[in-house]
């Protein structure tokens, strides 16, 4: 037996449930892990709530950790007992120990701790996707990121910082504006005090940006459409405020011919080599100082729904983990 935290009924933080489970032995291409860190996303949120759909309930909660080998199955010749590695992987991430395939799993080089590999995989990995991938940024750009100083901001304005971008980054207080401040951003704006749209006009001297990056949802639309230049990219990859409402096409139009997506980590790391290529990299913007990891919050498994109401009360900054 193991601990897991499972949702038996989706709802509130308080249909996280401690409890044990049963984790049997590995299966042909499968490993059995021991989990050090657990890594908390609003995507847990989603899941929890029924905003994303899980195959069946009950089901345990949490899509990113990392840990160590205890045991391989059959046909898996790529990982042994022992090796320190982390995963991307929808759901059974809340558990102590678990079974995942092993074409899931990266190995964590030795100068990324189990905490940094445990905030990296999905975290990381989206920003990489984000700025690599749906736009790629690069050297004059200037960019907006939402929620400037959560776990998925800190780490893209210090990328695109480190890209040669322009970043301005929006925040909820002014302890946020300095996190996001030292994290890369050139300029913050507190949306809670003032028009975001207005102040990235005069930031930008009317020039606007040329992607906007936007993880709240409902609560900064249309306004980000407004913030872009004629042919810039509304790039929407969350919904911690709602989901975007439905809108018509024609206001891509009138905002100067933008285009908008709505991309997922899942079609970006669909391959093995997909996930390698970006795992690669960015572990190496981790150890050659391009990226600092800030893992802000820590808190016991068993006090997953705790987590759960700071996370969604917008009390956290940066990465939080969970410790089995």
């Amino acid at each position: 037996m193991t601990k897991a935290v499972r949702v038996h009924k989706v709802g509130g933080p308080e249909v996280l449930t401690y409890e044990d489970v049963e984790v049997g032995p590995p299966g042909a291409g499968e490993v059995r892990i021991r989990q050090h860190a657990v890594g908390l996303n609003f995507i847990d949120v989603y899941f929890r709530t029924g905003l994303y759909k899980a195959p069946g309930l009950p089901f345990i909660a949490g899509n990113e950790a990392a840990g160590e080998v205890l045991a391989v199955g059959p046909g898996v010749t790529n990982f042994h007992p022992g090796d320190r590695v982390a995963y991307y992987f929808n759901l059974g991430g809340y558990a102590s120990e678990r079974v995942i395939p092993a074409d899931k799993l990266v190995k964590l080089p030795d100068h990324i701790t189990y905490e940094q590999g445990a905030v990296l995989m999905l975290k990381g990995l989206t920003v990489w996707y984000l700025l690599h991938k749906t736009f790629k940024v690069e050297q004059g750009h200037r960019v907006l990121i939402h929620a400037a100083a959560g776990g998925i901001g800190l780490l893209a304005c210090q990328w695109a910082r480190a890209l040669g971008a322009h970043v301005i980054g929006t925040v909820g207080s002014k302890a946020k504006a300095d996190l996001a401040l030292a994290n890369g951003c050139d300029h913050v704006i507190l949306y809670n005090e003032e028009n975001f749209v207005e102040r990235v006009k005069q930031i930008s001297r009317g020039e606007l940006c040329d992607v906007v990056y936007d993880g709240v949802g409902k609560t900064t639309f249309p306004g980000s459409l407004s913030c872009l230049r004629p042919r810039g990219l509304f790039v929407s990859f969350g919904n911690a405020s709602g989901p975007v409402p439905p809108f018509p096409l024609a206001e891509l139009n009138n905002h100067g011919s933008l285009f908008a997506t709505r991309p997922k980590l899942n079609d970006y790391v669909g391959t093995r080599k997909e996930l390698l290529e970006g795992a690669d990299t960015l572990f190496a913007a981790v150890i050659n100082g391009k990226l600092h990891v800030p893992i802000n919050h820590a808190y016991a498994l068993k006090d997953a729904a705790k987590a759960h109401i700071d996370l969604e009360s917008r009390a956290t900054t940066g990465a939080a983990i969970l410790r089995p």
